[in-house]
């Protein structure tokens, strides 16, 4: 049977959210036209695959036995590809970054290393969960908690950051050098299911009532003006500056929280030919020693 591998991953999609709207906005596509090739692929298959109703969308008995060999048929086809971009020159790697982080360094010294390579690089937010399993990305630097389970991944520890409070420059705290959790004991901490950052649910200031808590699709720049009107603070990894070009808001070190874990993701048994200097080019400029040192450089 001839299967389009992107009716398959719709199909994947569909289960994963339950629901054929949410799974349209997550492939990009209208929820009509999403219905529609999910009928084409069971016209294919010769089953149902969803049950729908008012209710939601849940699967079958054909598509709950389905689903696990479509994810396999995803994965064989994906390495298959990686496997023949691997082959071909010229050679490709195409590298992650997580928010907050810089790693301008690391391409350019694996460009210097490789000149005859082809290294590019994508700035991914916390919601772009699936770029190295769909291939989109060849590895990742990103803040631990990763958004994704790490089953079929290769997770190289680079080296730990320290934590600061982002608040407001009229926020108490924010002249302090240095302020202990239990500083912060009247404030109500979130931690981010998928990300190092902890926020604080918003408060009132003075007579104005609280805003309501940031939704899931508000910006950084969007939460960032809560902290700056002195509604909400947040915890963030040392490293992560973009806080820090802002006048209105104060960056104080926290001294009592465990510190922040940078790492480099790829996929296990990845032939990419490039991966290997890249983790020594990550550890070299983002390793442990080496973010000790550039610490005790003075700031200008």
């Amino acid at each position: 049977m001839d299967f389009d591998l992107r009716l398959v991953r719709y199909f994947t999609v569909v289960a994963e959210y339950g629901n054929f709207g949410r799974a349209a906005t997550r492939l990009h596509l209208a929820q009509p036209s999403l219905s529609r090739q999910i009928q084409r692929l069971e016209a294919q298959l010769g089953a149902r695959l969803f049950d729908r109703s008012p209710q939601g969308t849940s699967l079958t008995d054909a598509g709950q036995a389905f689903l696990p060999r479509a994810r396999i048929l995803l994965q064989e086809a994906e390495q298959a590809a990686r496997t023949a971009r691997a082959a071909a020159q010229p050679r490709t790697v195409t590298i992650g970054c997580g928010e907050g982080l810089v790693i301008t360094a690391c391409v350019q010294e694996l460009r210097r290393r490789h000149p005859d390579g082809q290294v590019r690089t994508r700035h991914l937010d916390w919601r772009d969960t699936r770029a190295l399993s769909e291939g989109r990305v060849d590895a990742l630097v990103v803040y631990r908690p990763l958004p994704f389970p790490t089953d079929g991944f290769r997770v190289t520890k680079l080296h730990e950051e320290p934590r600061v409070l982002v608040t407001s420059v009229s926020h108490p705290l924010a002249n302090e050098e240095a302020v202990s959790l239990r500083a912060l004991s009247d404030e109500e901490l979130v931690a981010c299911v998928s990300t190092p950052v902890v926020w604080s649910t918003p408060k009132p200031v003075g007579d104005r009532p609280p805003p309501p808590p940031p939704a899931i699709d508000d910006s950084y720049e969007d939460k960032l003006e809560l902290i700056a009107t002195g509604h909400c603070v947040a915890i963030f990894p040392a490293g992560d500056r973009r806080a820090a070009v802002r006048e209105d808001i104060a960056l104080v070190p926290v001294i009592d929280t465990d510190p922040c874990e940078v790492v480099l993701v790829t996929r296990a048994g990845d032939p990419n030919p490039l991966l290997g200097p890249l983790e020594d080019v990550a550890r070299t400029l983002l390793g442990t020693a080496s973010r000790r040192e550039n610490s005790a450089l003075p700031v200008s």
